[in-house]
């Protein structure tokens, strides 16, 4: 059985923090932020042959699908960032910063969920659903850390800085 406390929490965190990946993810959420807030506040629409900026407001996760189930998110990001935290150290020292990708994704999206009550989606590129940029952090996150995960060698775990 995991044990779980705020004191093992916190000194995880302490013994694992990396300036330069901690820096990355503020960066990476601000970029999603920001744009995020100026699509909502001007809800532009610009549109060109392959690819549409466009307002869109997710209330569900999914591309759309769960619609109406914004608390449910907040609580599922909320776990999987504890997932995230729990899990750092399997993480191979090569995809490190797909960890930290995912890790700026759900916290981006996250936030938008508690201050905003639903997620702005506005990258549309007409033959995949309508997403922003936490999406497209997951994603290329998840996928990368997969590609690592399964071709690790045991002695590529030892340091991530």
């Amino acid at each position: 059985m995991v044990k779980f406390s705020l004191k093992a929490m916190e000194k995880h965190i302490e013994e694992n923090l990396d300036v330069k990946h901690t820096v990355m993810v503020i960066l990476l959420v601000i970029i999603d932020q920001v744009s995020k807030l100026l699509i909502h506040l001007y809800k532009p629409f610009v549109d060109w042959n392959f690819f549409a900026i466009t307002f869109v407001k997710n209330t569900g996760a999914l591309w759309g699908s769960f619609k109406d189930s914004n608390l449910t998110f907040i609580w599922i990001s909320i776990l999987a960032i504890g997932l995230l935290i729990y899990l750092y150290d399997q993480i191979p020292h090569k995809g490190i910063n797909f960890y930290y990708l995912i890790l700026a994704g759900i916290i981006g999206n996250f936030a938008d969920r508690v201050f905003r009550g639903f997620v702005v989606d506005f990258l549309n590129f007409k033959l995949w659903p309508v997403f922003n940029f936490a999406d497209a952090f997951i994603v290329i996150g998840v996928i990368g850390l997969i590609y690592f995960l399964w071709n690790d060698k045991p002695d590529e775990k030892k340091s991530k800085k």
